[in-house]
Protein backbone atom coordinates (compact mmCIF):
# COMPACT_ATOMS: atom_id res chain seq x y z
CA UNK A 1 0.00 0.00 0.00
CA UNK A 2 2.98 2.16 -0.01
CA UNK A 3 2.36 2.76 -4.04
CA UNK A 4 -0.16 5.58 -4.96
CA UNK A 5 -0.98 3.87 -8.45
CA UNK A 6 -1.86 0.50 -6.12
CA UNK A 7 -3.64 2.70 -3.70
CA UNK A 8 -5.61 4.21 -6.50
CA UNK A 9 -6.61 1.25 -8.47
CA UNK A 10 -7.66 -0.46 -5.35
CA UNK A 11 -10.16 2.07 -4.02
CA UNK A 12 -11.34 2.09 -7.88
CA UNK A 13 -11.88 -1.73 -8.16
CA UNK A 14 -14.00 -2.00 -4.88
CA UNK A 15 -16.73 0.32 -5.87
CA UNK A 16 -16.55 -0.93 -9.52
CA UNK A 17 -16.89 -4.68 -8.40
CA UNK A 18 -19.66 -3.37 -6.35
CA UNK A 19 -21.42 -1.78 -9.43
CA UNK A 20 -20.77 -4.72 -11.45
CA UNK A 21 -22.47 -6.94 -8.88
CA UNK A 22 -25.34 -5.18 -8.24
CA UNK A 23 -25.65 -4.52 -12.26
CA UNK A 24 -25.79 -8.61 -12.43
CA UNK A 25 -28.14 -8.95 -10.01
CA UNK A 26 -30.59 -6.46 -11.84
CA UNK A 27 -29.82 -8.31 -14.91
CA UNK A 28 -30.18 -11.57 -13.88
CA UNK A 29 -34.01 -10.78 -12.14
CA UNK A 30 -35.09 -9.10 -14.90
CA UNK A 31 -34.13 -12.04 -17.09
CA UNK A 32 -36.07 -14.40 -14.65
CA UNK A 33 -38.87 -11.69 -14.69
CA UNK A 34 -38.68 -12.53 -18.45
CA UNK A 35 -38.58 -16.42 -17.92
CA UNK A 36 -40.99 -16.57 -15.78
CA UNK A 37 -43.32 -14.30 -18.15
CA UNK A 38 -42.67 -16.45 -21.17
CA UNK A 39 -43.46 -19.75 -19.22
CA UNK A 40 -47.07 -18.25 -17.99
CA UNK A 41 -47.51 -17.56 -21.55
CA UNK A 42 -46.66 -20.60 -23.07
CA UNK A 43 -49.29 -22.53 -20.42
CA UNK A 44 -51.78 -20.01 -21.20
CA UNK A 45 -51.52 -20.83 -24.66
CA UNK A 46 -51.10 -24.68 -23.88
CA UNK A 47 -54.37 -24.18 -21.44
CA UNK A 48 -56.08 -22.66 -24.50
CA UNK A 49 -55.55 -25.20 -26.85
CA UNK A 50 -56.10 -28.23 -24.59
CA UNK A 51 -59.68 -26.23 -23.58
CA UNK A 52 -60.41 -25.54 -27.44
CA UNK A 53 -59.46 -29.60 -28.60
CA UNK A 54 -61.49 -31.19 -25.74
CA UNK A 55 -64.43 -33.26 -26.78
CA UNK A 56 -66.86 -35.33 -25.16
CA UNK A 57 -66.16 -39.05 -24.51
CA UNK A 58 -68.95 -41.61 -24.57
CA UNK A 59 -67.66 -42.62 -20.80
CA UNK A 60 -68.92 -38.94 -20.23
CA UNK A 61 -65.55 -37.31 -19.55
CA UNK A 62 -63.39 -34.66 -22.09
CA UNK A 63 -60.33 -35.53 -23.80
CA UNK A 64 -58.31 -34.16 -27.48
CA UNK A 65 -58.78 -35.88 -30.29
CA UNK A 66 -54.95 -37.75 -31.23
CA UNK A 67 -55.35 -35.96 -34.71
CA UNK A 68 -55.69 -32.61 -33.30
CA UNK A 69 -53.62 -32.27 -29.87
CA UNK A 70 -50.38 -31.32 -29.52
CA UNK A 71 -47.54 -33.74 -31.04
CA UNK A 72 -45.29 -33.50 -27.33
CA UNK A 73 -48.23 -34.48 -25.99
CA UNK A 74 -48.17 -37.70 -27.30
CA UNK A 75 -44.57 -38.35 -26.79
CA UNK A 76 -43.50 -40.04 -23.57
CA UNK A 77 -41.40 -37.58 -21.42
CA UNK A 78 -41.36 -35.09 -23.65
CA UNK A 79 -41.58 -31.92 -21.44
CA UNK A 80 -45.29 -30.98 -22.21
CA UNK A 81 -47.95 -32.72 -20.03
CA UNK A 82 -51.79 -32.32 -19.80
CA UNK A 83 -54.47 -34.07 -17.71
CA UNK A 84 -58.84 -33.42 -17.52
CA UNK A 85 -59.88 -34.31 -14.53
CA UNK A 86 -62.92 -34.66 -12.76
CA UNK A 87 -64.97 -36.67 -10.07
CA UNK A 88 -65.74 -39.25 -12.20
CA UNK A 89 -63.64 -39.00 -15.16
CA UNK A 90 -59.59 -38.63 -16.03
CA UNK A 91 -58.01 -38.48 -18.93
CA UNK A 92 -54.08 -37.56 -19.21
CA UNK A 93 -51.64 -37.15 -21.92
CA UNK A 94 -49.85 -39.88 -23.30
CA UNK A 95 -46.47 -37.96 -22.39
CA UNK A 96 -47.05 -38.58 -18.52
CA UNK A 97 -46.77 -42.57 -19.01
CA UNK A 98 -44.33 -44.20 -16.72
CA UNK A 99 -44.10 -41.15 -14.84
CA UNK A 100 -45.25 -40.17 -11.43
CA UNK A 101 -47.24 -37.04 -12.63
CA UNK A 102 -49.51 -35.40 -9.47
CA UNK A 103 -51.12 -32.41 -11.37
CA UNK A 104 -52.82 -31.56 -7.92
CA UNK A 105 -55.98 -31.41 -6.41
CA UNK A 106 -59.47 -30.46 -8.26
CA UNK A 107 -60.05 -26.96 -8.26
CA UNK A 108 -63.99 -25.27 -8.00
CA UNK A 109 -65.61 -23.58 -10.93
CA UNK A 110 -63.87 -20.34 -11.73
CA UNK A 111 -60.52 -21.04 -10.04
CA UNK A 112 -57.57 -20.71 -11.59
CA UNK A 113 -53.53 -21.83 -10.05
CA UNK A 114 -49.99 -21.84 -11.03
CA UNK A 115 -47.66 -23.95 -8.81
CA UNK A 116 -44.32 -26.34 -9.28
CA UNK A 117 -43.91 -29.64 -9.02
CA UNK A 118 -41.70 -32.52 -9.80
CA UNK A 119 -42.75 -35.30 -11.71
CA UNK A 120 -39.71 -38.21 -10.77
CA UNK A 121 -36.49 -36.26 -11.28
CA UNK A 122 -38.22 -33.39 -13.65
CA UNK A 123 -38.97 -30.01 -12.37
CA UNK A 124 -42.48 -28.63 -13.90
CA UNK A 125 -44.86 -25.83 -13.96
CA UNK A 126 -48.38 -26.85 -13.49
CA UNK A 127 -51.35 -24.41 -14.32
CA UNK A 128 -54.65 -25.84 -13.63
CA UNK A 129 -57.92 -24.39 -14.47
CA UNK A 130 -61.82 -25.18 -13.25
CA UNK A 131 -64.27 -25.95 -16.32
CA UNK A 132 -68.41 -25.76 -15.66
CA UNK A 133 -69.97 -26.35 -18.84
CA UNK A 134 -72.92 -24.14 -19.65
CA UNK A 135 -75.58 -27.75 -19.68
CA UNK A 136 -74.45 -28.40 -16.53
CA UNK A 137 -75.87 -25.64 -14.22
CA UNK A 138 -75.20 -27.69 -11.10
CA UNK A 139 -71.61 -28.67 -11.30
CA UNK A 140 -71.48 -31.77 -11.42
CA UNK A 141 -69.72 -32.43 -14.61
CA UNK A 142 -67.25 -29.91 -13.59
CA UNK A 143 -63.64 -30.61 -14.84
CA UNK A 144 -60.22 -29.40 -14.53
CA UNK A 145 -57.71 -29.38 -17.35
CA UNK A 146 -53.91 -28.87 -16.25
CA UNK A 147 -51.02 -28.43 -18.14
CA UNK A 148 -47.68 -28.73 -16.88
CA UNK A 149 -44.47 -27.70 -19.01
CA UNK A 150 -40.63 -29.31 -17.61
CA UNK A 151 -38.81 -26.78 -16.17
CA UNK A 152 -35.34 -28.27 -17.47
CA UNK A 153 -34.78 -25.79 -20.68
CA UNK A 154 -35.37 -22.70 -18.72
CA UNK A 155 -33.35 -23.96 -15.94
CA UNK A 156 -30.41 -24.32 -17.91
CA UNK A 157 -30.79 -21.34 -20.32
CA UNK A 158 -31.34 -19.31 -16.98
CA UNK A 159 -27.82 -21.28 -16.63
CA UNK A 160 -25.76 -20.22 -19.45
CA UNK A 161 -27.05 -16.72 -19.22
CA UNK A 162 -26.08 -16.33 -15.89
CA UNK A 163 -22.19 -17.45 -16.69
CA UNK A 164 -22.03 -15.21 -19.67
CA UNK A 165 -23.06 -12.63 -17.36
CA UNK A 166 -20.78 -12.99 -15.19
CA UNK A 167 -17.96 -13.55 -17.61
CA UNK A 168 -18.76 -10.68 -19.72
CA UNK A 169 -18.71 -8.59 -16.54
CA UNK A 170 -15.39 -9.82 -15.31
CA UNK A 171 -14.12 -9.51 -18.71
CA UNK A 172 -15.04 -6.00 -18.67
CA UNK A 173 -14.31 -5.14 -14.87
CA UNK A 174 -10.66 -6.61 -15.93
CA UNK A 175 -10.73 -4.44 -19.61
CA UNK A 176 -11.29 -1.30 -17.44
CA UNK A 177 -8.77 -1.91 -15.03
CA UNK A 178 -6.24 -2.48 -17.06
CA UNK A 179 -7.45 0.49 -18.91
CA UNK A 180 -7.08 2.49 -15.90
CA UNK A 181 -3.70 0.89 -14.54
CA UNK A 182 -2.91 2.41 -18.41
CA UNK A 183 -3.71 5.89 -17.66
CA UNK A 184 -2.49 5.98 -14.42
CA UNK A 185 1.17 4.45 -15.63
CA UNK A 186 1.24 7.27 -17.74
CA UNK A 187 -0.70 10.35 -15.71
CA UNK A 188 2.60 9.57 -12.62
CA UNK A 189 4.96 9.40 -15.24
CA UNK A 190 6.04 12.84 -14.04
CA UNK A 191 5.85 11.68 -10.54
CA UNK A 192 8.39 8.58 -11.40
CA UNK A 193 10.42 11.36 -13.18
CA UNK A 194 10.65 13.63 -10.44
CA UNK A 195 11.35 10.86 -7.74
CA UNK A 196 14.09 9.36 -10.30
CA UNK A 197 16.03 12.72 -10.83
CA UNK A 198 15.72 13.34 -7.37
CA UNK A 199 17.53 10.00 -6.55
CA UNK A 200 20.24 10.96 -9.29
CA UNK A 201 20.67 14.12 -6.87
CA UNK A 202 21.48 12.47 -4.02
CA UNK A 203 23.89 9.91 -6.03
CA UNK A 204 25.49 13.08 -7.97
CA UNK A 205 24.82 12.11 -10.91
CA UNK A 206 22.97 15.21 -11.50
CA UNK A 207 23.09 18.94 -10.63
CA UNK A 208 19.67 20.17 -10.41
CA UNK A 209 16.17 18.70 -11.52
CA UNK A 210 15.19 18.80 -15.03
CA UNK A 211 12.61 21.25 -16.93
CA UNK A 212 9.43 20.61 -18.94
CA UNK A 213 7.02 19.08 -15.37
CA UNK A 214 3.28 19.61 -16.03
CA UNK A 215 1.73 22.73 -13.73
CA UNK A 216 1.05 21.28 -10.75
CA UNK A 217 4.97 19.60 -10.54
CA UNK A 218 6.19 22.51 -12.02
CA UNK A 219 6.74 24.70 -8.65
CA UNK A 220 7.36 21.94 -7.10
CA UNK A 221 10.90 21.54 -9.19
CA UNK A 222 11.52 24.71 -9.60
CA UNK A 223 11.86 25.20 -5.67
CA UNK A 224 14.30 22.20 -4.95
CA UNK A 225 16.07 23.35 -7.34
CA UNK A 226 16.44 26.73 -5.58
CA UNK A 227 17.10 24.90 -2.66
CA UNK A 228 19.98 23.17 -4.12
CA UNK A 229 21.26 26.36 -5.42
CA UNK A 230 20.97 27.82 -2.05
CA UNK A 231 22.34 25.30 -0.26
CA UNK A 232 25.27 25.27 -2.20
CA UNK A 233 26.42 28.93 -1.93
CA UNK A 234 25.25 28.88 1.93
CA UNK A 235 27.88 25.98 2.16
CA UNK A 236 30.60 27.33 0.19
CA UNK A 237 30.05 30.35 2.16
CA UNK A 238 30.08 28.92 5.74
CA UNK A 239 33.17 27.30 4.88
CA UNK A 240 34.94 30.36 3.65
CA UNK A 241 33.89 32.40 7.04
CA UNK A 242 35.10 29.11 8.85
CA UNK A 243 38.27 29.15 7.19
CA UNK A 244 38.90 33.10 7.68
CA UNK A 245 38.28 32.56 11.45
CA UNK A 246 40.60 30.00 11.53
CA UNK A 247 43.30 31.56 10.02
CA UNK A 248 42.62 34.69 12.05
CA UNK A 249 42.50 32.61 15.26
CA UNK A 250 46.10 30.82 14.35
CA UNK A 251 47.63 33.71 14.62
CA UNK A 252 46.80 35.54 17.83
CA UNK A 253 47.67 31.64 19.54
CA UNK A 254 51.43 31.99 17.73
CA UNK A 255 52.00 35.23 18.99
CA UNK A 256 50.92 33.95 22.25
CA UNK A 257 53.40 30.80 21.87
CA UNK A 258 56.11 32.66 20.84
CA UNK A 259 56.18 35.30 23.63
CA UNK A 260 56.76 32.55 26.09
CA UNK A 261 60.62 32.45 27.61
CA UNK A 262 62.05 29.75 26.35
CA UNK A 263 62.18 27.79 29.92
CA UNK A 264 58.55 27.91 29.83
CA UNK A 265 58.22 26.56 26.37
CA UNK A 266 57.52 22.84 27.67
CA UNK A 267 55.40 24.30 30.40
CA UNK A 268 51.90 23.65 31.19
CA UNK A 269 50.90 26.88 29.60
CA UNK A 270 52.46 25.53 26.85
CA UNK A 271 50.97 22.38 26.49
CA UNK A 272 47.19 24.20 26.66
CA UNK A 273 48.05 26.50 24.15
CA UNK A 274 48.59 23.25 22.07
CA UNK A 275 45.52 21.64 23.20
CA UNK A 276 43.68 24.86 22.16
CA UNK A 277 45.37 24.83 18.71
CA UNK A 278 44.02 21.71 18.39
CA UNK A 279 40.87 21.94 19.72
CA UNK A 280 39.88 24.84 17.57
CA UNK A 281 41.18 22.62 14.89
CA UNK A 282 39.23 19.91 15.64
CA UNK A 283 35.49 22.06 15.76
CA UNK A 284 36.23 24.24 12.81
CA UNK A 285 36.43 21.37 10.47
CA UNK A 286 33.54 19.64 12.14
CA UNK A 287 31.52 22.55 11.25
CA UNK A 288 33.00 22.49 8.25
CA UNK A 289 32.00 19.14 6.82
CA UNK A 290 29.28 19.41 4.96
CA UNK A 291 27.44 16.19 5.97
CA UNK A 292 25.93 15.19 2.25
CA UNK A 293 24.56 18.36 2.58
CA UNK A 294 26.17 19.34 -0.93
CA UNK A 295 23.10 17.55 -2.94
CA UNK A 296 24.16 16.92 -6.43
CA UNK A 297 28.12 17.22 -6.12
CA UNK A 298 29.76 14.91 -8.63
CA UNK A 299 31.08 11.79 -6.60
CA UNK A 300 34.57 11.59 -5.27
CA UNK A 301 37.11 8.66 -6.95
CA UNK A 302 37.79 6.81 -3.81
CA UNK A 303 40.99 4.88 -5.71
CA UNK A 304 42.19 8.76 -6.87
CA UNK A 305 42.25 10.24 -2.70
CA UNK A 306 43.63 7.05 -1.34
CA UNK A 307 46.60 7.00 -4.31
CA UNK A 308 47.56 10.39 -3.16
CA UNK A 309 47.31 10.00 0.73
CA UNK A 310 49.30 6.42 0.08
CA UNK A 311 51.96 8.51 -1.64
CA UNK A 312 52.02 11.54 0.97
CA UNK A 313 51.92 8.88 4.17
CA UNK A 314 55.04 7.39 2.76
CA UNK A 315 56.84 10.22 2.54
CA UNK A 316 55.71 11.30 6.30
CA UNK A 317 57.14 7.35 7.53
CA UNK A 318 60.13 7.24 5.45
CA UNK A 319 61.74 6.21 8.33
CA UNK A 320 59.78 3.03 8.67
CA UNK A 321 60.07 -0.32 6.54
CA UNK A 322 56.19 0.43 5.74
CA UNK A 323 53.70 -1.16 3.48
CA UNK A 324 50.78 0.48 2.67
CA UNK A 325 48.38 -1.44 0.34
CA UNK A 326 44.90 -0.16 -1.17
CA UNK A 327 42.76 -2.41 -2.51
CA UNK A 328 39.65 -0.22 -4.01
CA UNK A 329 37.16 -1.87 -6.09
CA UNK A 330 36.41 -0.74 -9.37
CA UNK A 331 34.49 2.27 -9.63
CA UNK A 332 33.94 2.87 -6.14
CA UNK A 333 32.81 6.65 -5.08
CA UNK A 334 31.80 8.20 -2.24
CA UNK A 335 28.60 10.49 -2.49
CA UNK A 336 30.16 13.45 -0.68
CA UNK A 337 33.00 16.42 -0.35
CA UNK A 338 36.21 15.51 -1.47
CA UNK A 339 37.69 17.70 1.63
CA UNK A 340 35.61 15.15 4.06
CA UNK A 341 36.56 12.06 2.56
CA UNK A 342 40.50 13.37 2.60
CA UNK A 343 39.82 14.25 6.14
CA UNK A 344 38.68 11.36 7.25
CA UNK A 345 41.16 9.17 5.53
CA UNK A 346 43.99 11.15 6.06
CA UNK A 347 43.04 10.80 9.87
CA UNK A 348 42.71 6.78 9.73
CA UNK A 349 45.66 5.91 7.40
CA UNK A 350 47.58 8.01 9.76
CA UNK A 351 46.88 6.58 12.83
CA UNK A 352 47.23 2.94 11.27
CA UNK A 353 50.98 4.37 9.95
CA UNK A 354 51.46 5.65 13.76
CA UNK A 355 50.67 2.61 15.05
CA UNK A 356 51.42 -0.29 12.95
CA UNK A 357 54.78 -2.45 12.90
CA UNK A 358 55.05 -2.38 9.09
CA UNK A 359 52.09 -3.52 6.89
CA UNK A 360 48.74 -1.50 6.82
CA UNK A 361 46.13 -2.22 4.54
CA UNK A 362 42.83 -0.25 2.63
CA UNK A 363 40.19 -1.81 1.38
CA UNK A 364 37.04 -0.01 -0.45
CA UNK A 365 34.09 -1.17 -2.11
CA UNK A 366 30.56 -0.55 -2.85
CA UNK A 367 27.34 -2.46 -1.62
CA UNK A 368 24.28 -1.51 -3.62
CA UNK A 369 21.87 -3.81 -1.44
CA UNK A 370 22.81 -1.37 1.59
CA UNK A 371 21.17 1.44 2.43
CA UNK A 372 22.06 4.36 0.56
CA UNK A 373 23.94 6.16 3.56
CA UNK A 374 25.95 3.09 4.22
CA UNK A 375 26.96 1.80 0.72
CA UNK A 376 30.74 2.62 1.08
CA UNK A 377 33.21 0.60 2.55
CA UNK A 378 36.08 1.47 3.82
CA UNK A 379 38.13 -1.11 6.00
CA UNK A 380 41.78 0.34 7.48
CA UNK A 381 43.49 -2.69 9.06
CA UNK A 382 47.14 -2.24 10.49
CA UNK A 383 49.63 -5.00 12.52
CA UNK A 384 50.54 -2.65 15.28
CA UNK A 385 49.09 -3.53 19.35
CA UNK A 386 45.09 -3.01 18.50
CA UNK A 387 43.03 -1.56 20.61
CA UNK A 388 41.59 -3.03 23.55
CA UNK A 389 38.39 -3.88 23.79
CA UNK A 390 37.73 -0.94 26.49
CA UNK A 391 39.03 1.38 24.86
CA UNK A 392 37.54 1.34 21.60
CA UNK A 393 34.27 3.50 22.14
CA UNK A 394 36.51 6.02 24.53
CA UNK A 395 39.27 6.62 21.92
CA UNK A 396 36.12 7.94 19.90
CA UNK A 397 35.93 11.45 22.04
CA UNK A 398 37.45 13.88 21.79
CA UNK A 399 41.10 14.61 23.13
CA UNK A 400 41.60 10.88 24.48
CA UNK A 401 44.43 9.21 23.38
CA UNK A 402 45.09 5.19 23.86
CA UNK A 403 48.60 5.91 24.56
CA UNK A 404 50.12 8.75 25.87
CA UNK A 405 53.46 8.18 25.24
CA UNK A 406 52.33 8.52 21.27
CA UNK A 407 52.60 12.58 20.17
CA UNK A 408 49.69 13.59 19.07
CA UNK A 409 46.23 15.65 20.37
CA UNK A 410 43.58 12.60 20.32
CA UNK A 411 41.69 14.28 18.01
CA UNK A 412 41.70 12.37 14.90
CA UNK A 413 39.29 9.39 15.33
CA UNK A 414 36.87 11.97 16.98
CA UNK A 415 37.54 14.19 13.87
CA UNK A 416 36.38 10.66 12.27
CA UNK A 417 33.48 9.74 14.34
CA UNK A 418 32.01 13.12 13.96
CA UNK A 419 32.29 13.12 10.12
CA UNK A 420 30.84 9.65 9.57
CA UNK A 421 28.01 10.86 12.12
CA UNK A 422 27.41 13.83 9.57
CA UNK A 423 27.01 12.04 7.13
CA UNK A 424 24.37 9.16 8.69
CA UNK A 425 26.80 6.14 8.49
CA UNK A 426 28.62 3.77 10.67
CA UNK A 427 32.01 3.17 12.03
CA UNK A 428 33.19 -0.04 14.25
CA UNK A 429 36.56 -1.18 16.07
CA UNK A 430 37.45 -4.88 16.32
CA UNK A 431 40.63 -6.70 15.52
CA UNK A 432 42.30 -7.04 12.29
CA UNK A 433 43.42 -10.10 11.23
CA UNK A 434 47.04 -8.84 10.23
CA UNK A 435 46.67 -8.68 14.55
CA UNK A 436 46.17 -4.87 15.17
CA UNK A 437 43.31 -2.75 14.94
CA UNK A 438 40.37 -2.79 11.93
CA UNK A 439 38.30 0.55 11.73
CA UNK A 440 35.38 0.21 9.47
CA UNK A 441 33.05 2.81 8.03
CA UNK A 442 30.19 3.09 5.85
CA UNK A 443 29.53 5.72 4.13
CA UNK A 444 27.35 7.17 1.08
CA UNK A 445 28.82 6.00 -2.33
CA UNK A 446 27.91 4.10 -5.33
Amino acid sequence: MHSLSRRLLLSVSAPLALFFGVMMVVLDTGFRALSERTLRELLDSQMVSLIAAAEPQPDGGYAPPPQVREQRLSTPHSGLYAQIRSQQHQWRSPSTAGLAADFGPLLVPGERTITYAAFDHDRVAVESRAIQFADDPTGARAFTFSVAVSLSPYEEQLWRYRQRLVGWFIGLMLVLLVTLAALLHWMLRPVRRLEREIHEVEEGRRENLGAGYPRELAGVATHLNALLIGERKRVARYRDTLGNLAHSLKTPLAVMRSSLPGEARGSTVSAEIDRMSGIIEHQLKRAAASGGALLGQAPVDVAQVAAELRGALLKVYANKDLSLELAVGPGTQFVGDRGDLMELLGNILDNACKWCRSRVRLTAGSDESADPRERLSLVMEDDGPGISEADRARVLGRGVRADQNVPGHGLGLAMVHDTVDLYGGRLSIDTSPLGGARVTVRLPGR
